[in-house]
């Protein structure tokens, strides 16, 4: 359920609902259900957001999402079409791990993270979920801390106070 709207920047942003859990609460005239939705945003290009929204009604929820999701936008660092190294994140029992993959190989990897990486513009890379959980929220806070955790081979050299000559 991907769909495209453009932001206040001119730049066209995906969004795709991930998760939706039905939350009851037991009142004196029954039970009074909530729901909570996860959205992933992105360009398509390098940029990546992930929202979680909270409302009565599935429409309001993923509109609450969306806007969290468009204020959290992260920069996903890419070589090519893969990622630039290997990394690890954790975010409470969720670990996941990214790797780049070889040109033609896709996006391997499960639900949420698939759509992370996809929305974030990555054709290629090899993902799985380590942890001992398989919550989705969790595992799309780990995802975007493995995306924050990325640096570019230019970006490690300027750190270090080198130029491409001297490495």
């Amino acid at each position: 359920m991907a769909t495209k709207n453009v932001t206040s920047k001119g730049v066209e942003i995906s969004e795709r609902v991930v998760a939706i859990n039905r939350v009851s609460k037991v009142v004196k005239g029954g039970k009074r259900f909530k729901f909570s939705v996860l959205v992933v945003v992105g360009d398509n290009d390098h940029q990546v957001g992930m929202g979680l929204g909270k409302a009565r009604e599935i429409s309001e929820a993923v509109r609450k999402g969306i806007e969290k999701a468009k204020k959290n936008l992260v920069d996903l660092r890419k070589v090519g079409n893969t990622i630039p190294h290997p990394v690890i994140a954790n975010f409470g029992a969720a670990r996941v791990m990214l790797k780049p993959a070889a040109p033609g190989t896709g996006v391997i990897a499960g639900a949420v993270v698939r759509a992370i990486m996809e929305l974030g513009g990555v054709k290629d890379v090899l993902t799985k979920v380590i942890g001992r959980t398989s919550n989705p929220i969790n595992v799309a806070y780990a995802t975007l801390e493995a995306v924050k955790a990325l640096r570019t081979p230019d970006e490690i050299l300027r750190l270090r106070g080198k130029d491409r000559k001297e490495a």
